[in-house]
């Protein structure tokens, strides 16, 4: 690829963008009293059902498994709190549930 000829192609081409903007019409129709009605849910990284609360449920996880026995009852204990954690805030709360008591159940076992 020829750097120089895609350099000065973008450059030309955002030029072209910047003078023939179909946003041109509306520019200066909104002042600085324009209400932002959230950001979109970052599913990967903050998705809206683990950042409900004062903190993320991964910190309160993290914090809540440092004492656990062994790495296996501390993925369990981790299963339920996230799945205790969000109940409220997906669509199902009775799915997630029956999942706390799953890891539940399977912690309790490990435990005995």
């Amino acid at each position: 690829m020829d750097y120089i000829k895609f350099t000065n192609d973008f450059k030309e081409f955002t030029d072209w963008d910047f003078k023939n903007s179909v946003n041109d019409g509306i520019k200066g129709a909104f002042g600085d009293d324009v209400l932002v009605f959230g950001t979109p849910d970052d599913r990967v990284n903050s998705p809206s059902h683990y950042t409900g609360g004062k903190q993320e449920v991964i910190d309160v996880i993290e914090d809540a498994i440092k004492t656990a026995p062994n790495t296996t009852q501390g993925m369990l204990q981790a299963q339920v709190l996230k799945y205790m954690l969000r109940l409220w805030l997906k669509d199902n709360p009775v799915e997630d549930a029956r999942k706390a008591q799953w890891y539940l159940n399977r912690l309790i076992d490990k435990m005995s």
